[in-house]
């Protein structure tokens, strides 16, 4: 059916769905920037990526409520990188120091709890390693901020193997609670702000807690009723060989991907890690094909997986695989020293791998609104 006519600057959904990029290359591109946060410690890179992934961020993410999400995630990050510190010292860090900042009092345990300690000294070299720490969970967590921010949860819905459906509506449903949430909070506390009633507080707190939950039961009834009336979770009926093939496919690629990346992760496993790998992965695909036949469902206008997207995802790869790459040939630059405690320096062409992750926001045109 051809497309209404667009007024004066509004886009037609043709036009709409061109300008969109594909909500699984902005998951593939955080995911690569997330894998290469855990292949450093280097407080310098680490900070990089943080920039890299907000700028596009801040450049491409449009006005819907999961687009909000991004900074709850850093606050989230901020909490976690607190809490790691706290931790190191109150119960002390497994690295030894020389450097004593303070002394606390030490409390004394059973001997049950043998390693653990509660006070002590508090040491520069146990309090850097914390923050080193803490700053690679902090960044993978606003790599995944940023892709909660970017990608569109019902496209990516809509874009699922058959096979994953069900699954996918779950996830979706729980990636979407929270950026809900946030906007609910935010409505009703402005909203008592211009009745001239207090937003701050336990008294606020309180009065704008009974609103959220009753909106969120009010969300879930609907998207239950929703659900029912699209037919969710009817399926087909398939034979009975191509159900144990489906199952053997799966199991069989799993177990395989787990031998694969065993064999990966130990010398030993060398030289049959990455040909199990790769044919688990291709008997779990195979299997996930099969298994898309019980689903009956169609897309409509699907989203297309065109050069932006290859690029979007590529960006991210590269980072994550440059970052691997440099973590193996370098460790001292990408993993600075403890003991002894060094100045992290920045290492120029891991750094400028990083840069790579800025490449969405230059090749993708923003999405409309």
């Amino acid at each position: 059916m051809p497309d209404a006519p667009a007024r004066a600057g509004v886009p037609t959904p043709t036009a709409r769905r061109r300008s969109t990029l594909h909500p699984g290359a902005w998951w593939l591109w955080s995911l690569g920037l997330g894998t290469a946060a855990t292949r450093t410690t280097n407080p310098l890179l680490l900070a990089l990526l943080i920039a890299a992934s907000g700028y596009v961020v801040a450049t491409h993410r449009t006005a819907a409520p999961w687009a909000r999400s991004y900074s709850a995630f850093a606050r989230l990050a901020l909490a976690v990188l607190l809490v790691r510190l706290v931790f190191a010292v109150f119960l002390g860090s497994p690295i030894p120091g020389t450097h004593v900042i303070a002394t606390l009092p030490e409390v004394p345990l059973p001997h049950w709890a043998q390693g653990i300690r509660l006070g002590g000294e508090v040491t520069v070299e146990g309090l850097v390693f914390a923050l080193y720490d803490g700053l690679k969970l902090a960044t993978l967590l606003i790599c995944v901020g940023a892709a909660n921010a970017l990608a569109n949860p019902a496209r990516l819905l809509k874009s699922l193997p058959g096979a994953l459906y069900e699954m996918g509506v779950a996830v979706v449903v729980a990636l979407t609670f929270a950026p809900n949430l946030i906007a609910d909070v935010q409505r009703l506390r402005a909203a008592r702000r211009l009745r001239g009633r207090p937003d701050r507080g336990i008294r606020g707190l309180l009065h704008v807690g009974l609103p959220v939950l009753e909106g969120a039961l009010e969300r879930s009834v609907a998207l239950a009723a929703a659900m029912d009336a699209r037919g969710y979770g009817r399926s087909a009926d398939v034979p009975a060989p191509v159900r144990r093939t489906t199952t053997a496919l799966t199991l069989g690629g799993l177990l395989g991907v787990c031998a694969g990346t065993y064999g990966l992760l130990t010398a030993e496993g060398g030289t049959y890690g990455l040909p199990v790998l790769l044919a688990g992965v291709a008997a779990a695909l195979g299997g996930l094909r099969l298994g898309g036949r019980r689903t009956l469902r169609t897309r409509y206008r699907p989203d297309p997986w065109d050069l932006r997207a290859w690029l979007v995802a590529g960006s991210g790869a590269a980072v994550a695989a440059l970052l691997a790459l440099a973590s193996a040939s370098d460790p001292a630059a990408l993993h600075p020293g403890v003991v002894p405690l060094t100045a992290p320096t920045l290492p120029l062409w891991p750094a400028a791998a990083v840069l790579l992750a800025l490449l969405p926001a230059f090749a993708v045109p923003k999405e409309p609104s």
